[in-house]
C-alpha cells in the first residue's frame, strides 16, 4: 500500500513546559496482535469462511497514568470490531493475580470496531446465523485467549516504562463522518444522510516527557464507524491507517485511536483501500497538527467513576412467537429464534435486561471523559457536550465492552437496523424498552462531579486552547 508522508514535524514548548514541576506520570506500549494462522473475521455477517490474508498489520496499545500518588489509570486501545467485557474482566483478574491491582473503575479499553479483525469468543455470537464449524470455533478461542495475554503484558510493561510527564489536551475536527440513516418511504436506509446530526470533533490527548523533549503517546477519538472496508483479508481501516501514521512520524511514541459515538455514522466515500488510507492520513494530519499548536494543560487528579445499571428490553417473544420466528426464511432470524428456544427448553431464563456499565473520568477540572459500552448513536455525544461543557467533555463509545447497539430514544422511535434490527446478530432477545436514554443519561449525571459543573456555571464561555471556532 502507498505511504503517505507527513511533511510536518513536531514543535516543542520546552521553555513553557519546564516552568513547572510535572506531577504526572505515564508509560505507554504497543504490540502487534496480528494472528499468524486462519481464522473467522468479525463485522460481516456475510462472510463464510477463514482467512489467513493480511493487508495490514493489528495492534493493541496500553497508556498507563498516575497523578502524583494516586492509584494508576490504564487506556487501552485494541484493532477489533468489539472487545467483550468478559475478555476486560479476566485482563483485571490476571493482573491482580500477577500483584498488578488496576481498580475497575480505572481501565478504559477501547476498540476500534473494525470489521476486518479476528472474531473474539463472546462478541456478536449470532452474526453467522449459524454454528462455526468445530476448527473455525478453536482458532477464534486461540484468538481470543492470545488477545487476553497481549493485553496483560502491554498493561504490565506501560506501568513499569512510567516516567515523568506532562499531558495536554486539544480538540480539531475531521470531515469523513456523516450519518447513515436516511429516511425513505421504505423505512431507513443504511446509507449517506447529509442532513443527518454528526459529531466530527477530534479530541487528542498529548503525553510528552517532563522536559517536552520525547512524544510519549497520543490518545485520540473519532465519532465514525471503522467501515471504510468490507475485504476478508486482515486491516485496522482507517483507525489502524492513523496508527500507523502517527507511529511511522513518531516511532518512539504510542498511538491509542478510540471511536466516539459513531454508531450511526459511515466513513465517507468507502469500499476502496484509498479511501482508507485518506481518512487514517486526514485523523494522523489533524493530531499533528494539534500537537504543534497551543493545546490545554492537564492537571489531576485524575478521578474515575462507574455504575452498572440495567437497560430492560421490551416484551420478550412467547415460546409460540420464537417458533414461528425459528420457521422464518431469513436464516439470522431463525437461528436467533432457535437459540433462544433451546435455552428455554434447558430451563435457563432469558434475561429482561442488559446490564450496562458506565464509566466517567475527570482530569481534575479540565476535562471530562465519558466511556460508554456499545454502539452508542451520535445523540449521546451531543447530548454530554451540551449538558456538561463541550469545550471540556469528550465522549468515547465501544468501551469495556460491545453489548449492542445503544440507540437514543429519537433512533428507538425510528426504529430501524441501530433501533431494533441489529440485536439479532449480538443475540439479544428483542429491542430495548423505551426509556434507556434516560437511564444512561440519569447515570452519567449523577457521576459527574458537582465542582466540574460548577466551573462551567462560573465561567460559561471559556474557550477550550488550540480548539477550531
Amino acid at each position: 500500500m502507498r505511504r503517505i508522508i507527513l511533511p510536518i514535524f513536531l514543535l516543542l514548548q520546552v521553555p513553557l513546559l519546564a516552568q513547572t514541576a510535572p506531577l504526572w506520570k505515564a508509560g505507554a506500549v504497543d504490540v502487534d496482535i496480528t494472528p499468524d494462522y486462519p481464522v473467522r473475521l468479525s463485522g460481516y455477517g456475510s462472510r463464510t469462511a477463514e482467512t489467513a490474508k493480511v493487508a495490514q498489520r493489528l495492534h493493541a496499545n496500553a497508556l498507563a497514568l498516575q497523578w502524583k500518588d494516586d492509584a494508576p489509570a490504564v487506556i487501552v486501545s485494541v484493532d477489533n470490531c468489539g472487545v467483550p467485557a468478559s475478555v476486560r474482566a479476566e485482563v483485571l483478574k490476571r493482573l491482580a493475580t500477577g500483584g498488578r491491582i488496576i481498580a475497575d473503575e480505572r481501565f478504559a479499553l477501547h476498540s476500534t470496531h473494525t470489521h476486518c479483525a479476528p472474531m473474539l469468543k463472546g462478541a456478536l455470537p449470532f452474526l453467522f446465523g449459524e454454528d462455526l464449524a468445530a476448527d473455525q470455533a478453536k482458532h477464534i478461542e486461540r484468538y481470543t485467549e492470545e488477545l487476553t495475554a497481549h493485553i496483560v503484558s502491554i498493561i504490565g510493561q506501560s506501568l513499569d516504562k512510567m516516567v515523568p510527564a506532562r499531558l495536554e489536551w486539544s480538540v480539531g475536527r475531521a470531515y469523513f463522518a456523516f450519518n447513515r440513516r436516511l429516511k425513505t418511504d421504505a423505512g431507513f436506509q443504511n446509507t449517506q444522510n447529509f442532513s443527518g446530526p454528526s459529531d466530527r470533533a477530534l479530541p487528542v490527548l498529548c503525553v510528552r516527557s517532563a522536559d517536552g523533549k520525547k512524544l510519549i503517546a497520543t490518545h485520540a477519538s473519532y465519532a465514525c464507524h471503522c467501515t471504510t472496508l468490507g475485504i476478508d483479508e486482515i486491516h485496522g481501516d482507517w483507525a489502524g491507517l492513523a496508527h500507523e501514521e502517527l507511529e511511522l512520524r513518531f516511532p518512539d511514541s504510542v498511538c491509542l485511536i478510540a471511536i466516539g459515538c459513531g454508531a450511526d455514522q459511515n466513513p465517507y466515500p468507502r469500499k476502496e483501500s484509498r479511501f482508507a488510507v485518506n481518512h487514517g492520513v486526514s485523523i494522523a494530519k489533524e493530531i499533528v497538527r494539534l500537537i504543534n499548536g497551543p493545546m490545554q494543560p492537564l492537571n489531576g487528579p485524575l478521578n474515575c467513576g462507574q455504575r452498572e445499571v440495567m437497560l430492560p428490553f421490551d416484551k420478550l417473544p412467547t415460546v409460540e412467537e420464537w417458533k414461528a420466528k425459528a420457521a422464518d426464511s431469513n436464516k439470522w432470524t431463525a437461528y436467533h429464534a432457535r437459540q433462544h428456544l433451546a435455552m428455554l427448553e434447558r430451563g435457563e431464563k432469558i434475561s429482561p435486561a442488559l446490564p450496562y456499565t458506565v464509566q466517567v473520568w475527570n482530569y481534575g477540572n479540565d476535562l471530562l471523559t465519558i466511556n460508554l459500552p456499545g454502539e452508542v448513536v451520535v445523540d449521546y455525544s451531543l447530548r454530554f457536550k451540551n449538558e456538561f461543557d463541550p469545550a471540556r467533555t469528550w465522549v468515547n463509545s465501544y468501551t469495556n465492552d460491545v453489548p449492542c447497539y445503544i440507540p437514543s430514544q429519537r433512533v428507538w422511535e425510528e426504529g430501524g437496523y441501530e433501533g431494533a434490527g441489529a440485536m439479532i446478530y449480538y443475540g439479544r432477545p428483542t429491542r430495548f424498552a423505551p426509556g434507556i436514554e434516560g437511564i444512561i443519561s440519569g447515570t452519567v449525571k449523577q457521576l459527574v462531579p458537582q465542582d466540574f459543573i460548577t466551573r462551567r456555571m462560573q465561567n460559561p464561555a471559556a474557550p477550550l486552547a488550540g480548539a477550531i471556532k
